[in-house]
C-alpha cells in the first residue's frame, strides 16, 4: 500500500520530466513546455500542459514580467535597510574615510594627512613635507699639534697644544616634494623635491689658529649658513612588465651611494642618473654622471653659491636579488673618478689651503681612476653579513711627496661585517683593510682612498676613529682621517681636498653587539683594534723612522632612546675613548699621563615630522 502511494506521487514527477527531455516548447522563444498535475479526488491527479520560460533566458519581446507581481504577498524590508534615494557625495576613494567619520589631523603623521601624501591635493597629484631639527652638542679630547709661535700658552716648548675643545651644531631640515600618480604598487610618475637647510655650527678650543689661519681670530667661532641638499626632477619613463618593472631618471642635486654601507661614495650631489628594475625587481640597475658641488667649511653642507668642482663621477651598479641564495642581495659596481682640480689654489673661507693638500711640494694635481667593487648584504639562515671589496687602478698626474709626473694607482680595499641575533641581542664583528702605500717616492701609489665615505660600519660615528677628524700637522694642513670617515688617507679635509693615493692604509678588527632593553631603548657597544697598513709614507712626512704600525684600541658605547617607538623622536648619547697604541704615540709623542685620555662624547636630540 505503501509503495502505490510512493508510485503515485513519483509519476508526475517523471512524466514531467520526460516530456521537458523530450524537446517539448520552442527554446527560440525562451519557452518549454512541461505537464503541470493537480489533485481532483483521492488518488486522482489531472494533467494538463502549461508553458513556462526557461530558466536563465530573458523573456521574450514584449512579454516581460511585471516583478511587483511575482509574490504578491510577500512582505518588504524595513525602509532603513533599503538604499538611500541620495547617496553620500565623495570626491574620490582617498576621501571616503571621512563618510564613517575619519577627519584628518595636520600635525598628525600617523593619521589620514594630505601634508604627508596620504591623499591627493587634486587629481592625483600629492605632496609630501618632511620638517627635521637634528641638534649636536659634542665634547672631545685628541691631539693638536701646534706652532710656538700660536700656542695660547706664553713660554711653552711643546708642539702639541691644549686637547679639549667642544663644538654645538644645529640643522633645520625642510623637505617638500610634489609627487603625481599612485604609488602604492608602481613608481611615480614624475617627482619634484625640494630639500633646504638652515645651520648654525659653534666651536671653542684651546688653541690659536686651529679654527682660522688668522691668530687673533681666537678660540671660539660661530657661524650659519644655508644650504640646498636636494633639487631634484624624477621622471618615470615606462613600465616593462605588468608587475611595474621599470625605467626612471632623476636630474638635481640628489643621493648618491656607491655600496650598502657607503664605503666609497655616499652624498648628496649634482647628477643625472638613470635606474630602474627587471625580472620582478629581481634586479636593480643605476647609471649615474655626477659633478661635485662644493662644500661649505665649516657646516659640510652643499654650496651651490661657489662654481663646481672640475671633478667628475661615472657610476654603473647592478643588483642582484637572492644570489648566490635566498636573503642575500648581491651588487657588482664601476666607478671612474675623474679630477682635474690640476690648475688652481682652492683656500677654505678659514683661510686655509684645501687643494692642493698642504704637504709635499704643493703643487697642483689631477688623477683619473677606476674602481672595480663587489658587494653584498643579507643572510645566509640565521647568519647576517655585510660586505665589500673594491680594487682601484688608474693614474695620478703628480706625486706629491716625490715630485714625479704619472704614478700608477694600484691599491685594494675589503670589509665584512658578519652577525647573529639572539632575541633581542645582535652580536657582530668587523673586519677591514685598506692597503698603505710602501714607498712614498717610487712611481705606484698603493694607500686606498675613497671619494667621499659616510661608513655606516664598526660602530659607524659612535667610534672615536670614525667620529673625529685628528689632526697631523699644525693648523688645517692635513688630517689623518675625515670626520665620519674610516681611512686614514692624509686628506687636507673630505669635503674639500683630493683623493690621496699615497697614504699608510688600515687594519681593523672589531667586535660589537646591540641590545634592545625595551622596545624604546637600544643599547650599542663597541670594541676595535686598529693599525696602520704602513707607516712609510708617516715617516717620509713626518721626517721620523721608526713609526709603529699600531693606532690603539677605541671602545665605544651608545644609548638610543625612542619615547613613542618610532622615529620622530629620537634621543642618543654616545661615549669614545682611544688607547693610544705605540704609532699613536710615536706619531703625537704621548705618553702615560692624564692629558692623553683621548675621548669623543656626543649628545643628538632628532626631532622628525
Amino acid at each position: 500500500m505503501n509503495m502505490a502511494k510512493m508510485l503515485r506521487s513519483a509519476l508526475p514527477v517523471l512524466i514531467s520530466g520526460f516530456f521537458v527531455l523530450s524537446g517539448g516548447g520552442d527554446a527560440r522563444a525562451g519557452k518549454e513546455q512541461v505537464l503541470e498535475f493537480k489533485p481532483v479526488g483521492e488518488g486522482v491527479l489531472l494533467a494538463q500542459q502549461i508553458d513556462r520560460r526557461i530558466p536563465g533566458q530573458a523573456p521574450p519581446m514584449g512579454e516581460e514580467e511585471d516583478l511587483r507581481t511575482i509574490n504578491p504577498g510577500a512582505v518588504p524590508p524595513p525602509a532603513a535597510n533599503l538604499p538611500t534615494q541620495q547617496p553620500v557625495p565623495v570626491s574620490d576613494r582617498w576621501r571616503i574615510v571621512e563618510a564613517i567619520g575619519v577627519n584628518e589631523r595636520w600635525w598628525d603623521p600617523y593619521n589620514q594627512n594630505t601634508l604627508k601624501a596620504d591623499r591627493p591635493i587634486f587629481e592625483d597629484y600629492f605632496i609630501n613635507i618632511l620638517l627635521i631639527s637634528d641638534t649636536v652638542f659634542e665634547p672631545r679630547a685628541f691631539p693638536v699639534p701646534v706652532g710656538v709661535q700660536t700656542t695660547n700658552n706664553a713660554g711653552s716648548l711643546d708642539t702639541f697644544g691644549d686637547i679639549n675643545q667642544y663644538i654645538f651644531n644645529q640643522n633645520i631640515i625642510a623637505s617638500f616634494s610634489l609627487i603625481k600618480g599612485d604609488t602604492a604598487f608602481k613608481p611615480p610618475d614624475f617627482e619634484l623635491r625640494f630639500t633646504p637647510v638652515i645651520n648654525y655650527n659653534y666651536a671653542d678650543v684651546e688653541e690659536r689658529r686651529l679654527l682660522n689661519i688668522d691668530p687673533d681670530k681666537g678660540t671660539t667661532r660661530a657661524d650659519h649658513f644655508f644650504a640646498i641638499q636636494e633639487a631634484f626632477l624624477d621622471l618615470h619613463l615606462q613600465n616593462v612588465s605588468d608587475r611595474y618593472d621599470f625605467d626612471s631618471v632623476r636630474f638635481g642635486i640628489q643621493p648618491f651611494i656607491s655600496d650598502f654601507r657607503g664605503f666609497l661614495f655616499l652624498d648628496q650631489q649634482l647628477g643625472m642618473r638613470l635606474f630602474g628594475t627587471r625580472d620582478n625587481n629581481i634586479f636593480q640597475y643605476n647609471l649615474a654622471v655626477i659633478k661635485r658641488v662644493e662644500k661649505d667649511t665649516n657646516s659640510g653642507l652643499n654650496d651651490i653659491t661657489q662654481d663646481l668642482r672640475d671633478d667628475y663621477i661615472f657610476l654603473a651598479n647592478l643588483y642582484w636579488q637572492d644570489f648566490p641564495s635566498l636573503g642575500f642581495t648581491s651588487q657588482a659596481t664601476v666607478v671612474y673618478n675623474r679630477n682635474q682640480e690640476d690648475g688652481e689654489f682652492y683656500y677654505n673661507k678659514n683661510g686655509f689651503l684645501e687643494r692642493p693638500a698642504s704637504f709635499g711640494d704643493e703643487r697642483p694635481r689631477s688623477y683619473d681612476v677606476v674602481y672595480l667593487g663587489l658587494s653584498g648584504d643579507g643572510h645566509f639562515g640565521r647568519l647576517n653579513l655585510t660586505g665589500s671589496f673594491y680594487y682601484a687602478i688608474g693614474r695620478d698626474k703628480h706625486n706629491q711627496f716625490s715630485g714625479k709626473d704619472d704614478a700608477d694607482i694600484r691599491a685594494m680595499f675589503l670589509a665584512l661585517e658578519p652577525s647573529v641575533d639572539f632575541s633581542w641581542i645582535r652580536l657582530r664583528g668587523s673586519f677591514l683593510y685598506a692597503s698603505g702605500d710602501d714607498d712614498a717616492q717610487d712611481n705606484t701609489e698603493g694607500g686606498f682612498d675613497a671619494i667621499f665615505e659616510n661608513p655606516q660600519f664598526a660602530g659607524a660615528d659612535t667610534s672615536f676613529w670614525i667620529r673625529q677628524a685628528i689632526p697631523l700637522i699644525d693648523g688645517g694642513g692635513v688630517i689623518v682621517s675625515g670626520r665620519n670617515a674610516l681611512l686614514p688617507s692624509l686628506r687636507s679635509s673630505k669635503e674639500l681636498g683630493q683623493s690621496n693615493f699615497n697614504n699608510p692604509g688600515l687594519w681593523l678588527f672589531g667586535v660589537g653587539a646591540d641590545l634592545d632593553i625595551t622596545p624604546e631603548l637600544r643599547l650599542f657597544g663597541n670594541a676595535n683594534y686598529l693599525r696602520f697598513d704602513n707607516t712609510d709614507t708617516l715617516e717620509f712626512l713626518l721626517n721620523q723612522g721608526g713609526i709603529d704600525e699600531e693606532i690603539g684600541l677605541d671602545l665605544s658605547f651608545a644609548l638610543q632612546y625612542r619615547p613613542f617607538f618610532t622615529q620622530n623622536i629620537v634621543l642618543r648619547a654616545s661615549a669614545a675613548m682611544l688607547f693610544a697604541g705605540e704609532g699613536f704615540k710615536d706619531i703625537y709623542r704621548a705618553n702615560n699621563n692624564s692629558d692623553d685620555l683621548f675621548y669623543s662624547v656626543l649628545l643628538n636630540l632628532i626631532l622628525t615630522y
